[in-house]
């Protein structure tokens, strides 16, 4: 046993309260389950409404004593600090990651680092902008507004990216002056919960972790002390929470599912272009809300663009993500079992393997699938219209730029959206007729966390990161004085008589 496996395990059945870890008092508990090896890592807690409750009366106090009144610079400090806590515990948190979610230990190595590039970048964001001074309607008065934390906000969080997503949220909403209690992926809650240990330098209760299943975000979602909900999951859930949210009129950003395309012009590089879709199908095994899961390819360039996909396809090294790999498995049986279905679903309806298919051969125990490019498809087939969340490339031919632009746009979900192509008037075109929050142009899959991560349709409302990711987490008050306190008689009472109807006079 390794000492992250050790720590893990001396951490299950534990949640985050008052700035410790704390065995819970829950009776249930849920097995977490190593992906590449289906060894059992540990346990998870399904805590108690009790607890939940402690919990959130400890974030108010933390908030309202503290946190809150804070100044900018303070809550930055510490914010620094987390961010250089994490930085100690990069290697340690990585190959939690990478035990508990199945992620190559290269791309968890990378989440921890953009976790603590957006804390920073949110601590100086924070310090930014609270506010604006307009002028003002009235002569001699001073009219400002004021930007002012929500309270405690709510994380229900995914198993694909738990550490970078709860930055970027947990980020602005510390950044903005709040609590933050965060429900964890069933899969990834003790990665989360060492991720919890890297927030000492925060009052106590000012950042805690309950674990958990549906039951513990639905308590959150309707607790009268939680005041703004982020949850990133599922549509039907997104759904429920949007709907429990907008009962309360209580702030939500919901994040759902996509079904990004990606177009392939003839202008395209294409060595370039089929490495690019490569590694936007199947990077994390495909599990990216962003992932390109429908591609379009011009009649012209499809056939060379498909050898070359394939090419690429076949030098992917697949394994445990602690060894030298590009691809690991999938986080669950459950998850793979369902990927399969869709897979073996779109081979039903015509759809033919050029590479993959399949389980790769030479594995007796682990999640894992082969990447796969499908070929001969047709843009009415299922998978073309629902997430996979999977590594598989389901490739389209078409007639021209405009028919690969109509059924890009034909989805119920907008989250993102690739093209590949040196045209300039096509890139013009693509990037205001798209239909998604963000457009990759010859540059799959980047984020910036100076700039606005979010969807439209189906795939949610709201946005994360830049400016707009921090007004999730804030409210904006309105704020006037007249400093001499005159009267107002150009409207007090009483009316003066030259105002009156003529009738009155």
């Amino acid at each position: 046993m390794t000492d992250v496996t050790q720590q893990m395990k001396n951490i299950s059945h534990h949640i985050y309260i008052d700035g410790q870890l704390r065995k819970s008092k829950a009776s249930d508990a849920t097995d977490v389950i190593e992906p590449a090896t289906e060894a059992v890592l540990g346990s998870i807690a399904q805590t108690t409404d009790a607890e939940i409750d402690d919990a959130l009366a400890s974030c108010a106090v933390a908030q309202r004593k503290w946190w809150r009144d804070f100044s900018a610079l303070d809550r930055a400090a510490a914010m620094h600090e987390m961010a250089d806590k994490l930085r100690e515990m990069r290697a340690m948190l990585a190959e939690a990651l990478t035990r508990e979610m199945g992620k190559p230990y290269k791309e968890a190595c990378d989440e921890v680092d953009w976790s603590i590039h957006s804390l920073r970048h949110s601590a100086e964001m924070g310090r930014n902008e609270q506010g604006r001074v307009m002028g003002p309607a009235v002569a001699g008065q001073f009219h400002y507004t004021l930007k002012q934390p929500r309270g405690t906000a709510a994380l229900i969080m995914p198993f694909n990216y738990p550490l970078v997503l709860l930055a970027w949220e947990a980020g602005a909403a510390l950044a903005t002056g709040n609590a933050v209690i965060v429900k964890p992926s069933e899969y990834t809650s003790l990665t989360t919960l060492l991720f919890a240990e890297a927030t000492k330098s925060l009052p106590d209760g000012l950042f805690q972790v309950v674990t958990g299943g549906g039951r513990v975000g639905q308590h959150l979602v309707e607790h009268d002390n939680t005041h703004v909900v982020a949850f990133t999951g599922s549509v039907p859930v997104g759904r429920a929470v949007a709907a429990a949210c907008g009962e309360r009129i209580k702030p939500s950003l919901i994040e759902t599912s996509g079904n990004d395309p990606f177009l392939i012009m003839p202008s395209a590089p294409l060595d370039i272009a089929a490495r690019a879709a490569a590694f936007s199908a199947f990077m994390n095994c495909g599990q990216i809300c962003v992932s390109a899961e429908r591609f379009y390819v011009h009649q012209d360039i499809h056939d060379e663009f498909v050898e070359k996909l394939v090419a690429e396809t076949a030098k992917l090294r697949i394994g445990n993500g602690l060894d030298k790999v590009d691809m690991g498995p999938m986080v669950a049986a459950k998850e793979r079992d369902r990927y399969e279905t869709l897979l073996k679903g779109a081979m039903g309806e015509g759809a033919r393997a050029a590479i993959g298919g399949s389980r790769p051969a030479g594995f007796n125990q682990g999640w894992f699938v082969e990447p796969t490019v499908l070929v001969d498809c047709t843009p009415d087939m299922s998978v073309f219209h629902n997430e996979s969340f999977g590594p598989v490339a389901p490739i389209c031919k078409v007639r021209d730029f405009d028919e690969a632009m109509e059924l890009a746009n034909a989805s119920k979900y907008g989250l993102g959206a690739n093209i590949y192509t040196m045209d300039l008037e096509e890139t013009i075109r693509a990037t205001e007729d798209l239909e998604a929050g963000m457009v990759w142009v010859n540059a799959p899959l980047l984020d910036n966390d100076a700039g606005p991560f979010g969807g439209s349709k189906l795939s949610g409302m709201g946005r994360q990161l830049g400016p707009e990711g921090l007004e999730t987490f804030r409210e904006t008050k309105m704020i006037m004085i007249d400093p001499r306190c005159d009267t107002q008689d150009f409207w007090w009472f009483p009316y003066a008589d030259d105002t009156m109807h003529p009738k009155a006079k």
